[in-house]
């Protein structure tokens, strides 16, 4: 079982690794952070920790860094998430609020999160090919073409140019239009 001081020196640890890349000792632990006990004491903590095999020795003689299962404790449990400011919010909801379509909202959001984090941020699409069509729009473009626009369940969407051989009337459009999303 570990102490809650103990959870505590796996967070700074997580911290300080992630911050430096560099693996974290005792020594500077007790430098850098207020714990109030001597380093020899962080060790023994730390040697618990490493029993738990929530952090791990890269080399015999290095500090310690932080291990999957010590991740998933920090992340699951002792990560500390801080509110938005209503200024962040805000300023959220405008540089979003301007988005003009799906892909703008999905390229707007990845940057957004790049630039909070310092991080490098990576957006999936939706597959398509497991999404359901929720609506297709059919306009006219010129007697002989058609802008179809299909959107799917998951907000998707896809916009073709079709050419047609035989000129297509605005109640041909209506009529293919009503067929289509009637199915």
């Amino acid at each position: 079982m570990v102490s809650e001081r103990s959870l505590e020196v796996l967070r700074v640890i997580v911290q300080d690794y992630v911050a430096s890349r560099e693996p974290v000792g005792s020594k500077s632990i007790v430098e850098r952070h207020s714990f109030g006990v001597s380093a020899a004491t962080i060790r023994n903590d730390m040697a618990l920790l490493e029993e738990e095999e929530l952090i791990a020795a890269p080399h015999t003689s290095s500090g310690r860094v932080p291990t999957d299962k010590g991740y998933r404790l920090f992340v699951d449990h002792l990560a500390e998430v801080r509110p938005l400011t209503p200024a962040q919010r805000t300023a959220i909801e405008t540089f979003l609020g301007e988005s003009v379509d799906f892909d703008d909202v999905l390229s707007r959001t990845v940057r957004l999160l790049s630039q909070l984090t310092s991080q490098v941020a990576l957006v999936q699409y939706p597959s398509v090919a497991r999404s359901r069509i929720r609506h297709i729009e059919l306009v006219a473009l010129a007697p002989r073409r058609l802008l179809s626009v299909l959107i799917t369940d998951s907000g998707a969407v896809e916009q073709r140019v079709i050419e047609s051989h035989v000129e297509i009337s605005d109640e041909d459009v209506a009529e293919i239009r009503g067929a289509i999303n009637g199915a």
